[in-house]
């Protein structure tokens, strides 16, 4: 492989890859093994359990590093392992201060099985970063960012988070998995921390459950394979595998599912029987620029309101959708739509839910690489 760098297209098909040693192999293989033969006690050719490594997910973690500017990449079972996998950087008494408008999964986890061990969660509208700094004391270790946010579409300045997580001394996380590294690329802004639900855009076809993060200090990274190792929630080598193949198309994909979303943003944001469409966008969108300093491109991710926000006319769209499928999840090369408050986000207690605008009518769209005309047609039908 060239040392000249690459460019981002050509790292995601070559980044951190080198053909197999055994044979040549072009795809790495799938190594469906979970141990490997010593010569002698200790004497290995650097594996020996495939919790610990396996030749694949070792693959699938170069690339992940690669793609994303970083110099260690660490493939888990799912998103929320990965995220499991940070707070355990943590002890008992230190405190966090996460995104109010994040996956409901991440609230859940933070709340319900961490927080009984001492750690203490703020939740904060982080568009303005002065919300943040208030909740910054002696006991704050961690700044959680989702950006853009999961439903509301919010964006929030990654630059000036890691600003200020170095003038106090803080770990700066960023749930990179709406924008991808095609369009951000957190590493870059300061972040300390990547993490992906891989098993989104970057796996790509709904076919595989896999978590992610990258860093790029050895100190941390090396925090983070031990409790990888010590905790065992990693990916197996097929699911390796399927994450390696995705992130070779991802930037095409991703280069449709743009250009989709945002002719169906602005199609919703001129269909009468919409009331409020989120998409960062959009000029007046509150942060468009700071989306535009930080993104390349704004994303197949949209969420909307039906004009009078009725709940059942939320659900009566959702069911009447034909092309666009309800579903769980999104990134995928499928068009999929979903009910927050009742799906993704049915964790979070409707108080809360509604302090950040996921309110009963909102409507979440997962923009696929169909013809986005045929995706158009479909949502004319059910708003009609």
């Amino acid at each position: 492989m060239s040392k000249k760098p690459l460019h981002f297209n050509s790292k995601a098909i070559h980044g951190g890859q080198e053909p197999d040693a055994a044979y040549g192999a072009v795809m790495p293989p799938i190594y469906q093994t979970s141990t490997y033969a010593q010569s002698t006690p200790g004497g290995h050719k650097g594996y020996e359990y495939s919790r610990s490594a396996n030749p694949t997910r070792t693959a699938l973690e170069k690339s992940l590093a690669s793609i994303e500017n970083g110099d260690y990449g660490l493939a888990f079972a799912s998103g929320l392992s990965a995220i499991d996998a940070v707070i355990k950087l943590l002890s008992p008494g230190d405190e966090v201060i996460s995104t109010n408008d994040l996956y409901g999964g991440s609230y859940r986890l933070f709340k319900k099985v961490f927080e009984k061990y001492g750690i203490t969660f703020h939740f904060v509208g982080m568009t303005d970063l002065g919300k943040i700094e208030e909740k910054i004391n002696e006991k704050t270790r961690l700044l959680w960012v989702e950006t853009p946010t999961n439903p509301m579409m919010n964006v929030i300045d990654i630059k000036g988070a890691s600003d200020l997580a170095k003038r106090y001394n803080l770990l700066l996380a960023v749930d990179n998995t709406f924008a991808t590294p095609y369009l951000q690329r957190p590493l870059d802004l300061g972040a300390d921390i990547v993490m992906h639900s891989a098993t989104k855009y970057l796996g790509g076809h709904s076919d595989v459950v896999v978590g992610a993060l990258v860093v790029r200090e050895k100190e941390l990274a090396e925090k983070l394979y031990f409790i990888q190792n010590a905790s065992g929630a990693v990916c197996g080598p097929m699911d390796s595998f399927l994450v390696l193949r995705g992130i070779k198309t991802l930037h095409v994909r991703m280069q449709r599912h743009c250009e989709n979303g945002e002719a169906i943003a602005r199609y919703l944001r001129e269909h009468p029987g919409i009331e409020k469409v989120y998409w960062p966008g959009f000029e007046d969108h509150p942060n468009h620029e700071i989306a535009k300093r930080q993104m390349s491109h704004f994303g197949g991710m949209i969420s909307f309101i039906p004009k009078g926000s009725s709940f059942k006319d939320a659900v009566k769209i959702v069911e009447k959708l034909q092309v666009f499928t309800l579903a769980e999840s999104l990134g995928g090369v499928e068009s999929l739509a979903g009910h927050p408050a009742s799906m993704t986000h049915a964790s979070i207690p409707k108080e809360e839910r509604e302090k950040s605008g996921v309110v009963d009518a909102l409507i979440r769209l997962s923009v696929g690489i169909e013809d986005v005309r045929d995706l158009i047609a479909d949502l004319e039908q059910a708003l009609s």
